[in-house]
């Protein structure tokens, strides 16, 4: 029934890709070479090649490696034979020993969430939770039982949300990202359907469990907004064919919804806590909202090609990707200047210049790095993506800086 479900939401946009070719002579059409089809055995060997360096090598990965998406021009169009089409298929199928069954399935469930995108939810809960502490007395067994909650039910909505958009997107995939797991065919669909709500399951759970009506509704909207980012079912719906509901998305999902849901929750632990409308909040949620504009419309640069074969309207194609760009660029700029002037105007001294340096500083390495982008090179603009995710995880990181401005 779950997969039922689930799979009606995601309905293919194309069928770009055909199953196993099994030989050279299954590529012709009566006594004519297929124009569609037309592989040389050179190919064919270069593409299984790839295929078995993407379904074994994996854990001979380095962190960083798996931390990365890669998205290398070579690979984009050699993708692995055994496909979501084959639901038998995972990245345990060829394995006997239990324990490496284990660690093999782990690795790909790690690439499955997205680490990046995992990092700035642990990030997220942190830093909220840190801004309603006003004293060390703070720190109590409430306390840190509160932010593991919030932790967990996190994690398990952010599985959730990227691997519904993995499911919904996978022939998408095969060209804009075709190293994720599901595109690869290291992991089955049945799996990742299954994978996916449990995990959604299991988050709503733990905030219901918790007593905590914020962090349920918060994880509520984030699964709400989350699955119309990416269900393919309704016209009003798959919200990322355009610029403006995507971007209402990541605004309530990093943003808005959910981060204000994880300070509330976190907010009952303390007694007396600091108001929602409290110059820190604000402060926090502007620079959230500004990364998450930004990100949203940045990550459509390096999916120009895939995005504009299946119909999905985004700014970076209609405005062409150095105008989108160089705009993503402005926008935290500008979020960095407003910090800093933000800060300008705190009545502690070291609060008011580490911020003011701190945030100067982090947009001239910003303007820096941006500069020495070759657009033509969309391996470059996928590494810049993940320096913008970089630059985000140490901005949520100097959120421990307003918890000293008056």
């Amino acid at each position: 029934m779950t997969s039922l479900t689930m799979g009606s939401l995601c309905k293919p946009t194309s069928l770009l890709f055909a199953g196993v070719v099994k030989s050279p002579s299954s590529l012709t059409i009566g006594s004519q070479p297929s124009k569609f089809l037309r592989i040389s055995n050179a190919d064919m060997n270069e593409s299984l090649t790839f295929q078995r360096r993407n379904t074994n090598n994996h854990t001979d990965k380095t962190f960083y490696e798996r931390f990365t998406p890669h998205l290398m021009k070579n690979e984009k169009f050699k993708l692995n034979a055994t496909s979501s089409n084959n639901h038998q298929f995972d990245a345990t199928h060829d394995l006997t020993n239990p324990m490496e069954k284990a660690i093999r399935f782990v690795d790909v469930l790690y690439r499955f969430i997205r680490p990046y995108a995992a990092i700035g939810t642990v990030l997220s809960v942190l830093a909220m939770s840190l801004l309603n502490v006003q004293k060390l007395s703070d720190f109590s067994p409430l306390f840190f039982l509160k932010m593991i909650q919030t932790l967990v039910g996190g994690m398990f909505m952010q599985m959730y949300v990227c691997g519904f958009n993995q499911i919904c997107d996978i022939e998408l995939d095969k060209v804009n990202k075709p190293s994720l797991p599901l595109a690869a065919g290291e992991l089955s669909m049945t799996t990742a359907i299954v994978v996916s709500s449990l995990s959604a399951i299991m988050s709503l759970l733990t905030a219901w469990l918790a007593g905590s009506p914020p962090l349920f509704w918060g994880f509520v909207g984030w699964f709400v907004v989350g699955t119309a980012y990416s269900a393919n079912v309704l016209p009003w719906l798959r919200w990322k064919r355009f610029p403006f509901t995507a971007a209402f998305y990541m605004l309530m999902a990093r943003a808005l919804v959910v981060p204000i849901g994880y300070y509330m929750h976190m907010q009952n632990s303390i007694s007396g806590g600091s108001s929602l409308l409290s110059r820190p909040i604000l402060f926090a949620v502007g620079m959230l909202s500004a990364f998450s504009v930004s990100t949203i419309f940045f990550k459509d640069i390096p999916d120009i090609e895939g995005d504009r074969m299946h119909g999905i309207k985004s700014l970076a194609i209609k405005l062409g990707e150095k105008r989108m760009y160089w705009i993503c660029i402005w926008i935290l700029e500008i979020a960095y200047i407003a910090a800093a002037l933000v800060g300008a105007t705190s009545p502690i001294a070291w609060s008011k210049y580490v911020t003011i340096i701190s945030h100067l500083a982090m947009g001239t390495i910003l303007w820096i790095r941006a500069k020495s982008v070759n657009l033509k090179n969309m391996e470059a603009v996928q590494s810049m993506y993940m320096f913008l995710w970089q630059v985000n995880f140490i901005t949520i990181c100097m959120s421990y800086i307003l918890l000293y401005i008056v």
